[in-house]
């Protein structure tokens, strides 16, 4: 079973940055996309960036021009730098993972809270 291990989460004042980390393991087979969502209270799951083994990404119009995803393949490793952060950004941000043979993996989630 695949394990998601994330970090980097926390308070922030509004204007401030995190760097999100997500380290897999046990993965069986090769990871394709990587990316992260989040969930504010009362609201539904939402992409917020997606980077693919081949290097493309794509972010959520909310998020562009402030959050840059990357990876690191040889560590099973993807990040998520956030800057300029916003109060809407609250909420409980998770990992996920999809296997080149089509398995998914979530992470159990970091809570960022943007709040003066």
């Amino acid at each position: 079973q695949v394990v998601l291990v994330e970090s980097g989460g926390g308070l922030v004042q509004p204007g401030g940055s995190l760097r999100l980390a997500c380290e897999a393991s046990r993965n069986r087979f090769s990871i394709n996309d990587m990316g992260w969502y989040r969930q504010a209270p009362g609201k539904t799951r939402e992409l917020v960036a997606a980077i693919h083994s081949v290097g493309g990404t794509n972010y959520a119009d909310s998020v562009k021009g402030r959050f840059t995803i990357s990876r690191d393949s040889t560590k099973n490793t993807v990040y998520l730098q956030m800057n300029n952060l916003k109060p809407e950004d609250t909420a409980v941000y998770y990992c996920r993972i999809q296997e080149t043979v089509g398995f998914v993996s979530w992470g159990h989630g970091t809570q960022v809270t943007v709040s003066s």
